[in-house]
């Protein structure tokens, strides 16, 4: 059994299924070692949010029970993502007076601009996921990553607010906590797959992280090393499901096999013509399947989904920022010809996200749909560091400017 206060375990809710990865934080720093991964298909969630909470609770057990008989650890609290239609994400400005025109910028003023920067246009009904700083201003001087320690009267900030619903946000931790856990945090699942695939090179050069989920395609842009977008669409696999069995009139577990085995967003000259047969079930006749229809049907709907983040990314103006790259993650990312259907729709290179910075199960790193699961763990692992950091400071004798400028340094995102 490993010691409990250097484990972490992120859990994600998804449509599909209910993933949970436990890692092994490292004492010297280092990557964290992936201990075990559970899962279970997931009944009660629609569209990344719960519909039917007993079973939810039910798929939620079986799933971090899994994980703690592969990782031989007992599971007390989690990390949890968090998706749904609900979610978006938004720039902001904030600002803040210093009492004396020159006294130096301390923490405290600081944490005033930001807290000023993720009040301003939330409703009441909105809550703040993640408030990611950009830079800051100080008396008009542009481009500062940490004012503490400068003389100013006038300090700014520019920040990312991912924000959800209140009440909706409030379901899937009442029933995790319901089953005797603790929520460390909750975070955006397209954020955590960003942290689980993006190297660093990738965030400072520009980087769009694709999740295609089950239920919610989430999304988010890195440039420069820091976020500058996120969104939700409430469009995914089960979509694509949907879709055949309604114009094949089929059922919907023949459909899901449909995609899965012969699924794909290319039309090639190799599948013109050719059909597929379903047999017989249930009383039903045998049912011949076009091969061309199927992928034609796929196509459209992967077309759609993408051009959707581009429509986005354009009007907010972050295409600039993603021409170094697209990282598809989530199931979708597995579909035959997405890759070349992203490179198309934004003119950038694509590729399938792979964990980087883990160590451990290469079953799960090696698979895009676990990002979320092993992204939030790598949430959890940059929190911890940030704990010890701040704590070692705390107890060391340095001068107060020294001290603060090291304790905004570290709540960077």
């Amino acid at each position: 059994m490993f010691d409990s206060s250097r484990i972490v375990v992120g859990l994600e809710l998804g449509t599909s299924k209910i993933c949970a990865v436990v890692g092994r934080l490292s004492d010297d720093g280092g990557p964290p070692h992936i201990l075990g991964v559970g899962q279970a298909r997931s009944r009660g969630v629609r569209k990344g949010e719960i519909v039917d909470v007993g079973q939810a609770e039910e798929d939620i057990r079986e799933a971090l029970s899994e994980a703690e008989e592969m990782a031989n650890v007992i599971i007390r609290d989690v990390y949890l993502g968090v998706s749904g239609g609900h979610i978006g994400g938004f720039n902001n400005h904030g600002s803040h007076q210093v009492p004396s025109v020159d006294r130096e910028i301390t923490e405290e003023d600081v944490e005033h601009v930001i807290q000023n920067a993720k009040v301003a246009n939330l409703g009441a009904d909105r809550y703040a996921i993640h408030v990611n700083r950009h830079h800051f201003t100080v008396n008009g001087q542009e481009g500062i990553s940490d004012p503490v320690g400068m003389v100013g009267q006038s300090l700014e900030v520019n920040v990312h607010i991912t924000y959800g619903n209140f009440n909706r946000l409030q379901t899937p931790v009442r029933v995790v906590k319901d089953l005797q856990l603790d929520v460390d945090a909750i975070v955006f699942n397209g954020l955590a797959s960003a942290l689980a695939s993006l190297t660093p090179e990738q965030k400072h050069q520009g980087t769009l992280v694709i999740d295609f989920g089950g239920g919610t395609t989430d999304y988010a842009v890195f440039h420069q090393g820091l976020l500058r977008h996120t969104g939700v669409l409430s469009v995914g696999g089960d979509h694509l499901t949907n879709d055949l069995a309604f114009f094949f009139k089929i059922p919907l577990c023949a459909a899901e096999k449909l995609k899965v085995e012969h699924g794909g967003v290319e039309i090639t000259d190799d599948i013109r013509g050719r059909t597929l047969t379903l047999p017989s079930e249930h009383g039903l006749a045998e049912k011949s399947i076009n091969l061309e229809h199927l992928r034609r049907i796929m196509r459209e709907r992967v077309d759609e989904t993408l051009r959707l983040i581009e429509e986005e990314l354009n009007d907010r103006g972050i295409t600039p920022y993603t021409q170094s790259g697209v990282v598809l993650c989530g199931g979708g990312a597995n579909i035959p010809g997405i890759l070349r259907m992203a490179e198309d729709v934004f003119q950038a290179p694509a590729s399938v996200g792979r964990a980087s910075a883990f160590s451990g199960a290469r079953s799960a790193l090696d698979q895009p749909e676990f990002a979320t699961g092993l992204g939030l763990v790598r949430f959890g692992a940059m929190q911890d560091r940030r704990r010890k950091a701040s704590s070692l400071i705390s107890n060391l004798p340095l001068p107060r400017r020294v001290r603060e400028s090291f304790e905004s340094f570290l709540k960077r995102p």
